[in-house]
């Protein structure tokens, strides 16, 4: 985008105020400024347009999912996704997880002093735009500034709130000996796709993010009336962390198999290059369900009809013992533990 084309979009005259300064937080005229003109114009919504210290939220009959979380990235922006998509698509999904259906976001945001005022345009577009593709009303927030040098451009929180409309338990303590696993699609596209951009790494095919939201298929689950018993997304320290945590969690047992885990060659190409595990390399819009078996099949093919799940694959299953272990059988035949990374693998990805 040139200046030019910047300054016949953003709301804030980038001529008095190209870069984010300390009076953007201060309280004052500047801060409400950029909350009016930048924020709530961008975002809509009566709640935001009110300026009211909290949000009045309509709220259907049922249960309440609420979550929060906060997001540092390194670049802002990377191929496949940004800051922005990541903080709208990874509260969204961490409702979906509990087979909530996304209704509200709240946003908070802690910008560097110096940051380009163009950037921050790009983030709030990003923001919007995941909002609306996500089907959620970002109805309040909070802004703050500090010094140059104490931030990495921007931070972002948000909290969620969703509707469950459903009877079940979607929860760790819900998995059963004998339940089938399956994994929406291939993993380590998130943190290879950051590496790359970050450490200026070129790879002959383009590795883009998976970052996407994942209500969609979720909620084609249930409506199916697939008896889900656990939900979860695969983030920081990927596919492995996630089903050890669920292992642990649940007091079970699970064996996967490593030929059925989709991984495409040029990620596995570029794993073995910087020598990690793809089982471990975070992802952004991938996740894990565990179904009874009798309903696996059904499961797979309602996943392969949404877009975002279109690599749904059963991938292992749920065995009694040993407790809290995961296995992996490998291409030879061969079995081994899966555990938990002891240290950070990629930091800074979500």
């Amino acid at each position: 985008m040139s200046e030019q084309e910047f300054q016949l979009t953003c709301p804030i005259p980038i001529q008095q105020y190209p870069t984010v300064v300390m009076a953007h937080g201060g309280g004052g005229r500047l801060m409400h400024q950029l909350i009016d003109k930048m924020f709530v114009a961008t975002f809509g919504g009566n709640a935001l347009r009110h300026r009211h210290d909290s949000a009045t939220l309509v709220i259907p009959t049922g249960r309440l999912a609420l979550t929060t979380d906060s997001y540092v990235v390194r670049p802002l922006f990377f191929p496949g996704g940004d800051i922005g998509k990541l903080a709208v698509y990874g509260t969204v999904n961490d409702l979906a997880m509990s087979g909530a259906h996304p209704l509200y976001l709240t946003l908070g945001m802690i910008l560097e002093e110096g940051m380009p005022m163009e950037t921050l345009w790009r983030v709030v577009l990003s923001l919007k735009e995941a909002a609306e593709r996500a089907g959620v009303q970002i109805v309040t927030g909070d802004t703050k500034v500090v010094d140059r040098g104490k931030g990495d451009g921007v931070y972002l929180n948000t909290s969620g709130v969703g509707m469950i409309t459903h009877d079940l338990l979607i929860a760790p303590q819900s998995v059963q000996v004998g339940d089938v696993v399956i994994l929406s699609g291939d993993i380590g596209r998130h943190g290879i796709a950051v590496m790359a951009v970050r450490e200026g790494l070129q790879f002959e095919s383009p590795i883009e993010s998976d970052c996407a939201p994942l209500a969609e298929p979720v909620m084609a689950l249930l409506r199916a009336g697939i008896e889900v018993h656990c939900l979860r997304d695969l983030t920081r320290g990927g596919l492995a962390s996630a089903l050890v945590e669920i292992a642990e969690s649940a007091g079970v047992g699970l064996v996967l198999e490593e030929t059925r885990i989709p991984v495409l060659e040029e990620v596995r190409g570029a794993c073995e290059i910087l020598g990690f595990d793809p089982l471990y390399v975070a992802n952004e819009g991938r996740f894990v369900a565990f179904v009874p078996p009798s309903q696996a099949d059904v499961a797979v093919q309602v996943l392969r009809h949404c877009e975002v799940s279109a690599g749904a694959q059963i991938v292992g299953e749920v065995t009694a013992s040993p407790p809290g272990t995961v296995l992996l059988r490998s291409v030879i035949g061969t079995s081994r533990v899966v555990d938990m990374l002891s240290g950070e693998q990629l930091p800074r990805i979500c």
